[in-house]
């Protein structure tokens, strides 16, 4: 375990080496939430012209989704895990770049963003993936740079990142197939 976490550290300081001016101004806004609204509500509207008036059904367990991804990604692995984002690593901190000092909590496995982007992209991908040409491939680079962002800034080891996003697509699929279930029984009322 101490060569992976080796491993991790090293490919963190190698990713997060790569900045500049420009790369920390676009990474520090992939990783800001309210930026991508527009796209959320683009993503509402694609449900919408597929699912009309399950559309509200869709969007609680969109819901419900992220805030299981959420939750659980804080308190059933930031907390139990305790592993130290890089930046609150004393033994790191003067190793590496950090975007406008910004850091967040103490503890970084795993990354919420990671989770809640993959969860997001996979569920969609399997809800209206196939009815848009290039969706799929979209919504997975959109999930991958925003991922890439929380190593780039200097808060999450690639690692966190990673099994964050195992997680956030676990959590994608299994949500939606729940909601399948939940729409099968609901027609057959």
């Amino acid at each position: 375990m101490d060569k992976i976490l080796q491993w991790d550290e090293e490919l963190f300081l190698l990713i997060n080496g790569f900045h500049n001016s420009f790369g920390d101004f676009i990474m520090f806004w992939m990783s800001e939430k309210f930026i991508w609204i527009p796209l959320y509500l683009f993503f509402v509207y694609l449900i919408y012209r597929q699912y009309k008036l399950k559309t509200l059904i869709v969007l609680i367990f969109v819901a419900i989704m992220i805030t299981f991804s959420d939750q659980i990604s804080v308190h059933l692995f930031k907390n139990i895990f305790q592993r130290l984002r890089p930046c609150h690593d004393p033994g790191l901190m003067d190793l590496f770049h950090i975007v406008k000092d910004k850091c967040g909590g103490q503890y970084g496995f795993i990354s919420s963003h990671a989770a809640n982007t993959f969860a997001i992209s996979v569920f969609l991908i399997k809800l209206i993936g196939r009815k848009y040409k290039y969706f799929t491939i979209l919504i997975m680079v959109w999930a991958i740079l925003i991922s890439y962002s929380r190593i780039y800034l200097g808060v999450h080891f690639p690692g966190d990142v990673i099994i964050g996003a195992f997680f956030g697509a676990f959590l994608g699929w299994f949500f939606n197939w729940l909601l399948f279930r939940f729409l099968f029984i609901f027609a057959k009322s």
